[in-house]
């Protein structure tokens, strides 16, 4: 990653703004990271991978709580009601 600093970025002969189109560019302040610039394009696929990411880790988690689910079938449920109430209406 190139780095550049802030005040560079404001010299309009800057090769800042061409290099962020090849690659993410680092500005710094102060020698300090401050800002990152890069181009839409590269943007638009880091947010998208992000989301693709995030929806995986969503999905992993789903499948692990229905994995380790105890949660029984409908018909096992209606059963169950049903003693109850049975036992419900002795009382």
């Amino acid at each position: 990653m190139q780095h550049f600093s802030v005040k560079k970025i404001q010299n309009a002969d800057s090769e800042v703004l061409n290099q962020a189109a090849v690659e993410p560019v680092l500005l710094t302040a102060e020698s300090q990271p401050s800002y990152v610039i890069m181009s839409f394009v590269n943007y638009e696929q880091l947010i998208n991978r992000l989301a693709q990411l995030e929806d995986l880790v969503i999905a992993q988690q789903a499948q692990t709580a229905l994995s380790s689910s105890q949660m029984v079938g409908a018909e096992t449920f209606m059963a169950e009601l049903k003693r109850l109430a049975a036992l419900g209406g002795d009382g």
